[in-house]
């Protein structure tokens, strides 16, 4: 597991291969005593939607890409074991810093079980189809919060660029026509993140020039654009909702920095805002967290920006707020369940509308086994803020709701017990040595089981 206790693991799976896996139900868990304010300084790790994005797209790298700031999560890991399946060279330069070199890879058939483990399998799509012209991947895997994952716009795009793809049995089979994608004009129906940065990935070696519209704007596609330019991509307009790709003959190799995380930012400055105290949150760039601490300070938190920092204290009561997702730069739908949480315990009622996914309020039950008093209506969340909650056993069922279970557990009288951990752990560095240090009692309890259940990567 990559918990705070396990520091430099990542080196030791990609040193010998392993990736550990769990049947059936698993059996760690955070405990969690309550009702100790945060106080000190954390550090932020490098984004983990840029870090999954920029991992497979050193397949279309001639030579070792040298990516820095990867953070030690367990989405990480099982994108390297991907590369290594496929026969690229990985080796760890420092706790936080791989050498990829993919000139080795020869099959554009990725290692089925390995991929479903995760969402954003599907960049191995679109860097596979753009650097041999075929590619064939597991769907995505990962949390389940809205029902299947949708692919439609990543497919709409590829098939413009003369692919042919089809889904069958639980893969994605696509190949070029001719053996080369070709530039296209693209309109995305709906803002998708991943859409934008799986075409981006697809069209940097294609013939000609593609235009993608209706383009995601977050940070992160920002870094991967970043990325693939100083490889020798040529990449215009990331960050707007045009972005455009001229075709190059190929990439070489480099190095790249991942910015920091803007959700794990945030889910800090969350527990800070429901649990009291002050946190001085390290290694952030301050524009990514505005809509972030603009609705922090809405509720009475105080966040006071440094050049790479930012401050963030609650003395007084939480004031009610109400908050709508959206595209950045948008609220996040990946603050949304550690927003509500605070809200939770914020006086009057506030009302939290989901704008992006259809469902992602399946943690609202595990608040109320904690007192929390809120009312889901399709996608808006009332909640009636509450005096206090109270510790209990509860489960996180996906990545961004196991980080709300934390901030809960956190924030609630007594012992709280979260199962499921193994989501939280996809996204998270350290998450229990990070809180320690700034005063939260947490611990990672270990239930072993006769046998290790490890897989070696294939």
């Amino acid at each position: 597991m990559l918990t705070g206790k396990s520091r430099g693991i990542l080196l030791l799976f990609l040193a010998h291969g392993f990736i550990l896996t769990k049947e059936g139900e698993p059996l760690n868990k955070y405990v969690i005593r309550g009702g100790k304010p945060l106080k000190g300084q954390i550090d932020i790790s490098g984004a983990k939607n840029a870090a999954v994005a920029m991992i497979p797209a050193a397949i279309l790298v001639d030579g070792v890409c040298r990516i820095e700031n990867i953070p030690q999560i367990s989405d990480a890991v099982i994108q390297l074991s991907i590369l290594k399946s496929l026969g690229a060279d990985v080796r760890a330069v420092t706790e936080h810093t791989m050498d990829i070199d993919c000139t080795g890879i020869t099959s554009a058939v990725a290692d089925l079980d390995l991929m479903q483990k995760l969402r954003a399998s599907y960049y191995l799509i679109g860097a596979l189809l753009g650097k041999f012209g075929e590619a064939t991947v597991a769907m995505p895997g990962g949390c389940n919060f809205g029902g299947v994952r949708p692919i439609d716009q990543h497919i709409k795009g590829f098939t413009a660029m003369g692919a042919e793809v089809e889904v069958k049995n639980g893969l994605v089979i696509a190949k070029a026509e001719g053996g080369k994608l070709r530039g296209a004009n693209i309109y995305l129906d709906v803002v998708s993140v991943g859409a934008t940065i799986n075409l981006m990935l697809a069209a940097v070696l294609a013939r000609g020039r593609t235009v993608i519209e209706n383009a995601a704007r977050e940070p992160h596609i920002v870094d991967v654009a970043n990325f693939l330019n100083s490889m020798g991509a040529d990449i215009r307009g990331a960050g707007t909702n045009v972005i455009k790709i001229r075709g190059v003959e190929r990439l070489s190799g480099g190095f790249y920095s991942i910015i920091p995380d803007q959700i794990e930012a945030g889910t800090y400055m969350a527990a800070v805002a429901g649990t009291g105290g002050e946190l001085l949150i390290k290694n952030v760039i301050p524009k990514h967290l505005n809509c972030i601490s603009s609705k922090l300070e809405e509720m009475g938190v105080e966040v006071i920006e440094g050049e790479d920092c930012v401050l963030v204290r609650r003395r007084g009561p939480l004031r009610r707020a109400n908050l709508k997702t959206q595209p950045y730069p948008g609220f996040p739908t990946d603050m949304q369940p550690q927003m509500t949480t605070v809200l939770a315990l914020a006086r009057g009622t506030s009302h939290v509308t989901e704008g992006v996914w259809d469902n992602r309020y399946k943690y609202v039950d595990e608040l109320a086994k904690m007192g929390a008093a809120i009312r889901v209506d399709g996608r808006t969340a009332i909640v009636d803020g509450v005096d206090h909650l109270t510790g209990a056993h509860i489960k996180a069922w996906d990545l961004r709701a196991g980080a709300a279970m934390v901030i809960a557990g956190l924030c609630a009288d007594g012992v709280t017990e979260i199962e499921g951990i193994e989501y939280i752990e996809r996204g998270y560095e350290n998450l229990i040595e990070k809180l320690t240090a700034v005063g939260a009692d947490i611990k990672f309890v270990e239930e072993t089981e006769p046998e290790d259940r490890v897989k070696k990567a294939v």
